[in-house]
């Protein structure tokens, strides 16, 4: 399921992203693997940020976006649609390396005098 955060980045900027995971029971859960993807809402890779490796994940991980992470691309003039995509695996008393796999949605408001 998509989450929509409502509190918008600003252009070129920091903007921290906490991503946290659950097991099918909704316990907190350390993935053993963990990649994320930041794109714009085509799938256009934002400042070559595909499959980010985090090393040790825990069940709760800060995913820090800054300066040309948050800059508008071409087109886009006032704001733009980012993507944040999680991919990895976990062990529960469902199984061994299952899936976990969601998507993260913000917005980037441009400023008039940032460049």
């Amino acid at each position: 399921m998509t989450t929509e955060l409502t509190t918008h980045a600003k252009e070129k900027s920091t903007y921290i992203i906490t991503a946290s995971f659950t097991d099918e029971d909704d316990a907190a859960v350390a993935p053993k693997t963990l990649t994320w993807t930041l794109t714009d809402d085509q799938g256009d890779v934002i400042n070559g940020r595909e499959d980010v490796e985090v090393s040790s994940p825990s069940s709760s991980e800060d995913i820090v976006l800054s300066g040309d992470d948050l800059a508008l691309q071409s087109g886009e003039t006032s704001r733009g649609v980012r993507i944040l995509t999680v991919e990895g695996t976990y062990d529960s008393d469902a199984g061994s390396d299952l899936p976990l796999n969601d998507e993260i949605r913000f917005i980037v408001d441009g400023l008039v005098a940032v460049s």
